[in-house]
């Protein structure tokens, strides 16, 4: 997995976290964001009273756990917010759902086009009421991909259109099991589970 830019962590996170929710029924504790982090191969920089920070090379990650939801902003080392996202999770009593979102941490200059879809989970029966598009990245001499499963890949066939980039909303050019955006510069790429 390749961690350069906000978006390249803060994808596997809101996919861990929702995957969490679908098997435990509850939105993630300190300890459980913890292990995430080190999953992705985050170093802890420090944990304090309801707040911890995260990094490597290239992002640093603060991270707010809380009962009722959880904040995490995933910011570049280089201290530049135009590009800073924050993944939300929470339980919306209205809907009666968990969701997860990826947000820009600054709407005033953030650069890009954020289309992720909200990963939405119904609170009684822990059915997943939305499709997001959501994966882990990897790079190869053809540049930096998105990387989903099949099983992704065919939900969103089913229920979205996947000529439209699951990243910025731009449109998707395929080239056999890969797809490259010329809006944002990611590609997508469907692997076997």
């Amino acid at each position: 997995m390749k961690l350069y830019e906000p978006i390249t962590l803060a994808m596997p996170i809101a996919k861990r976290i929702g995957e969490l929710i679908l098997e435990k029924g509850r939105l993630p504790e300190g300890d459980e964001i913890r292990e995430f982090m080190r999953e992705f191969g985050l170093e802890e920089s420090c944990l304090d009273r309801g707040m911890a920070i995260y990094r490597t090379k290239f992002l640093v990650v603060l991270a707010f756990p809380r009962r009722e939801n959880v904040v995490i902003d995933v910011i570049s080392s280089s201290g530049e917010l135009s590009d800073a996202l924050e993944v939300i999770a929470y339980r919306d009593r209205e809907l009666g759902a968990f969701v997860v979102e990826i947000l820009p941490a600054n709407d005033l200059e953030y650069e890009g086009n954020i289309g992720i879809e909200p990963i939405i989970i119904d609170e009684k029966t822990l059915e997943p009421e939305s499709n997001p598009v959501l994966g882990h990245f990897e790079e190869d001499s053809e540049g930096l991909f998105l990387v989903i499963d099949r099983e992704t890949y065919s939900r969103w066939r089913e229920n979205g259109d996947p000529h439209t980039c699951p990243i910025c909303g731009g449109e998707l050019a395929w080239k056999g099991e890969k797809a490259y955006c010329r809006d944002c510069g990611y590609g997508v790429r469907v692997v076997k589970k």
